[in-house]
Parts: structure tokens; sequence; C-alpha cells
């Protein structure tokens, strides 16, 4: 399977309680429009990974509406050879009342380079 990651204007995140206790989690976010058949964002909505559904939605909570966030995310084999996207993380860009850009997690603290002068 194959990941990506992309920054999205987040919209929402919803439950959707389905029969014999199968729940099914939606993360909502806005695209760029066609122009053609709506103005405005697009809507778009992706499901959550079953692993990780409770996670996405929580995370949801923590947005405001259009705020800029990344969603990581795989691709599954879907029907007739389509892809099908589903939410593995949702993270903000650049988190709430910081003016500092955000860190991810999987980029670890630039080293500094060693001062060969003080080297014995």
């Amino acid at each position: 399977m194959a990941r990506s990651t992309m920054e999205v204007a987040f919209l929402g995140t919803q439950r959707f309680d389905g029969e014999a206790g199968q729940k099914y989690i939606k993360v909502f976010y806005g695209d760029e429009p066609d122009g053609k058949t709506e103005h405005g964002l697009s809507i778009i909505g992706m499901a959550a990974a079953d692993e990780v559904a409770d996670e996405i939605f929580a995370a949801g909570a923590q947005f405001e509406p259009l705020q800029l966030v990344r969603i990581h995310f795989e691709i599954a084999r879907g029907g007739q050879n389509k892809g099908k996207n589903l939410a593995l993380q949702l993270e903000a860009v650049k988190p709430r009342n910081s003016t500092e850009p955000p860190r991810s997690a999987a980029q670890p603290n630039p080293a500094k380079p060693a001062d060969p002068a003080k080297a014995n």
C-alpha cells in the first residue's frame, strides 16, 4: 500500500454508527473548487482506517473550521482498480497560538556539526 500526506482546510470529523456495532469515521476537508459545478470550497470526505478511527475522530475536536491540517493517509486497493484513501493521522500545519513553525515528530532535531578545532 502507498502512503501520502496532504495539507488541506479542515471542515470536520463525523462518526456514523452502523449495524452490529460497526462504526464509520470520516474526515471532511475543503479542496479547490472546479469552477464549473462548485464555487468556494469543494467538500471531500475520507474514511478513517479502522485501527485509528477513534483517534481520528477525537483529533477533529482540536481544530478550528478551515484551519490548515495535514492528513496522513494510505491508499488501499478499492473496487475496479481504483484507490481508496484511508486517513491514518491528523495534525495541525501550524499549531494554534504559536508563532513558530511546527516540527513533525518524524523530524529529529538537527545535529550541530562537530567543531574540528575542539576535537582531540
